[in-house]
């Protein structure tokens, strides 16, 4: 089989050989008799996924005990409500540049958090150009 390439925003390709040990646990995780995706997230198996991928995070990026981790969904397009939610502090207006369908979302969604204030804008040509 020959395998593509994903240069997209989001996911990407896997290595092969993770895909295959994916693939050969997805039946029976780790001798459990179940897949993981029909474990119970209290059961003690994947507290220990859970715990497992907490510390090796921290391992590679540094990060100090102090510190918590949180495993989020949403992808990025969360983000567009997280940022406002965080950043704004109390204040009512924040400033954007928009020059795409991303940042877009982002002001679309910022809306719902605060008055959002558009400093630079190239929808008037398609986002063809950053003013």
């Amino acid at each position: 089989m020959k395998r593509a390439y994903n240069f997209c925003a989001g996911p990407a390709a896997i290595p092969e050989p993770v895909l295959r040990k994916a693939k050969d646990e997805l039946l029976n995780w780790g001798e459990s008799g179940t897949s993981i995706m029909e474990m119970s997230h209290r059961s003690a198996e994947f507290q220990q996924i859970a715990s497992n991928a907490e510390q090796d995070l921290r391992d590679l990026m540094h990060i100090p005990d102090n510190y918590k981790v949180l495993f989020l969904q949403g992808g990025a397009s969360s983000q567009f409500a997280v940022i406002p939610m965080n950043l704004l502090r109390g204040k009512k207006t924040a400033d954007y540049v928009r020059t795409g369908i991303w940042s877009h979302k982002a002001v679309e969604q910022a809306k719902q958090y605060c008055d959002v204030n558009v400093a630079a804008d190239s929808l008037d040509n398609g986002y063809i150009y950053i003013p």
